[in-house]
């Protein structure tokens, strides 16, 4: 079951949904509804993590810099 919202914006990103809508062949709802769903997902994941940083922390779990530092070169290395 889907709902309506309404959103304002500006005439420049309105714009270029209309654009992108017509390239994709896609409706600009669907484009909107899509972008809402990733942006709702990745913003989730995010406040997941940092909840669980803060607790590893509170629990004493913490990575000193020289780890980090470590860690960080050996994937530059890697790339």
């Amino acid at each position: 079951m889907s709902t309506t919202i309404t959103i304002r914006v500006d005439e420049k990103t309105k714009k270029r949904l209309d654009r992108l809508a017509k390239a994709t062949a896609r409706s600009k709802s669907y484009l909107v509804s899509n972008a809402i769903e990733e942006l709702l997902e990745e913003n989730e994941w995010q406040i997941a993590e940092i909840g669980e940083g803060i607790k590893e922390a509170d629990e004493g779990e913490l990575t000193s810099h020289a780890e980090v530092l470590s860690k960080w070169e050996r994937k530059v290395e890697d790339s």
